[in-house]
């Protein structure tokens, strides 16, 4: 099996975009080709073009993006594939451009991942996410993705001794880390007091989904995230030396939250960093640097525990001490994470492996995590029913 890398990196801001859908693609890809010192065109020498998008037919009502994405580039006659996994399609597609790769049926691949949500209320893009919760046994009763994190929270609450104002802490880290992020969709830090303990913190900070509030959550946003991959034995190629993509793990849990024996583990998160430590060769106190997928709080949190950072039930005890923030024992989501740099269903995936790509680089600016040879990314789809984790490695210098 060939290896693989990532030699060049593409990012829209995140938050409300004000193009059209396919040319908001298309900014991140020409970005992350211009990173990787790609001209598109005759010879362009792409094989492989991987549009990640959950929302792209049913709310923009754009089917065949990936084709049109490759013609708009002029990339023809490169394979090209659109990938559906909901928030978790950008991995499953960075996963996909990785195997094409590495069995030789492609040297380069371009991974692309974007939604444009805002185009519709956000109560229509809260029933757009719930669509991909179970049909019958969910969905159809009325059941949300904030409801389900909302019970979710609770349970951890009563089991684990997790606070409210735990939350607010993961808010708050993720926030001022966002500042330093120019791509983020909030750029704004809020006061820990003000948004807990203040008399007017229910104004400011309302519930969503009991016990979670405004600040728990993230936003909708729109945006782009592209990755440029290549076999390591091509790499000179290109214009950076590769971020190696050294495990990939994927799995999948029972598709109905309440079908689990434990419905406080998140069991695909567990095996899929399980599988990507073993194709590594590494273990979790080898990360550096990790962005794990934060839509609600309390997910961060169990993230951390259920690859190996913390014991289970000590993740919140982690935040409290300050072990996630840059500097400490191990920096968890320095772009912001989904909360604050914002959650683009499709792009989220391969934003997390931008951020991670520009750590190891060392080009994350005020954000950038000293020495960092290591990153760890965990893209969760639906609630924990489809999960991709992908460990990445700088090489030696």
């Amino acid at each position: 099996m060939r290896e693989v890398g990532i030699v060049g990196v593409g990012h829209t801001k995140f938050g409300k975009s004000g193009v059209p859908f396919g040319h908001l693609l298309s900014l991140a890809a020409v970005e992350a080709l211009d990173d990787a010192g790609i001209i598109p065109g005759e010879g362009h020498g792409v094989d492989q073009v991987i549009v990640a998008s959950m929302g792209a037919g049913m709310i923009n009502r754009q089917h065949g993006v990936a084709s049109a994405l490759v013609d708009s580039l002029n990339l023809r006659p490169a394979m090209a594939e659109t990938v559906e996994n909901g928030p978790a399609s950008g991995a499953s597609a960075v996963k996909l451009a990785f195997m094409a790769i590495a069995s030789g049926m492609a040297d380069v691949a371009l991974v692309v991942g974007g939604e444009m949500m805002r185009v519709v209320s956000g109560w229509e893009a809260t029933d757009f996410v719930a669509t991909m919760l179970h049909p019958e046994a969910e969905y159809n009763y009325g059941l949300t993705l904030p409801a389900l994190a909302g019970m979710f929270t609770r349970l951890c609450m009563e089991k684990y001794g997790i606070a409210e104002t735990d939350l607010a802490r993961v808010a708050v880290k993720n926030h001022a880390n966002a500042m330093h992020n120019p791509v983020a969709h909030i750029q704004l830090v809020p006061d820990l007091a003000a948004i807990t303990t203040d008399e007017d913190a229910l104004i400011i900070n309302p519930y969503v989904a009991e016990p979670l509030h405004v600040y728990d959550v993230c936003p909708v946003s729109d945006g782009s995230a592209a990755l440029v991959l290549c076999a390591l034995d091509i790499a000179a190629r290109f214009k950076h030396k590769p971020i190696k993509i050294a495990g990939i793990g994927q799995a999948t849990d029972t598709h109905a939250v309440a079908e689990r024996a434990v419905p406080t583990d998140l069991l695909a998160v567990r095996l899929a960093a399980a599988k990507a430590y073993a194709m590594a060769g590494l273990q979790p106190e080898d990360v550096d640097v990790a962005e794990l997928h934060d839509a609600f709080a309390i997910l961060e949190i169990v993230e951390a525990e259920e690859v190996g950072f913390f014991p289970r039930g000590q993740g919140h005890l982690a935040v409290r001490s300050g072990a996630t923030e840059i500097g400490g024992k191990i920096p968890i989501n320095t772009s912001g994470g989904l909360k604050a740099k914002g959650h683009p269903l499709g792009a989220t995936g391969v934003s997390q492996l931008v951020e991670l790509t520009r750590q190891l680089r060392g080009e994350a600016g005020g954000r950038q995590v000293v020495g960092a040879k290591t990153g760890l990314a965990v893209n969760f789809g639906g609630f924990g029913n489809n999960v991709v984790a992908t460990i990445l490695t700088k090489g030696e210098e």
